[in-house]
């Protein structure tokens, strides 16, 4: 069966699960920031088919989120090293996290702490407003249409609706 595709879509999440939207991606990432490198890690620590992991690398270095590095010259072997891009996935990871260790955690707790460095102390995700650091929640928070979003789609009816009752303009 032929996967939609949602890379076009007018919505960062949508876009962002066409891209990361299988269990494996995100897990091939969480390895990555645990150190793996190496593709026999990666498969080893993952119990990951080698075809899919050989797949999920190369959509990821394909999208600019890991980088591959030479690491032997006969036969060629590479590391896979996370890019700017990829380094900027961690916060979506701690979040997942968070969410999983509020309402997936057995009774003994949380399976890993995240530990701050700068501050020495463990922690958790929380996600704050940039401008205030006041906490993002369904209820004090809206969505708005931004700079881009298409401008064919943003007089349509069905859209229109959606962000006017975002906006709390209909009953």
């Amino acid at each position: 069966m032929k996967r939609t595709s949602f890379a076009q879509w007018p919505c960062s999440i949508a876009r962002t699960m066409d891209l990361l939207g299988d269990w494996w991606t995100p897990l091939v990432l969480r390895e990555a920031f645990y150190g793996i490198r190496r593709f026999d890690e990666f498969q080893q620590e993952l119990g990951i088919a080698r075809n899919t992991l050989a797949d999920r690398l190369r959509r990821l270095v394909g999208e600019g989120l890991l980088e591959k590095r030479a690491y032997q010259a006969e036969p060629v072997r590479y590391d896979y090293v996370l890019t700017e891009k990829g380094a900027d996935f961690y916060g979506v990871l701690a979040a997942m996290s968070r969410w999983g260790d509020r309402w997936l955690a057995e009774e003994a707790g949380p399976p890993i702490t995240l530990h701050h460095d700068m501050c020495g102390h463990d922690t958790h995700a929380e996600v704050v407003c940039a401008h205030c650091a006041g906490p993002l929640t369904a209820e004090n928070t809206r969505a708005r249409l931004g700079a881009g979003y298409p401008p064919k789609l943003a007089n349509r009816p069905d859209v229109v609706r959606r962000f006017a009752a975002q906006e709390g303009l209909t009953s």
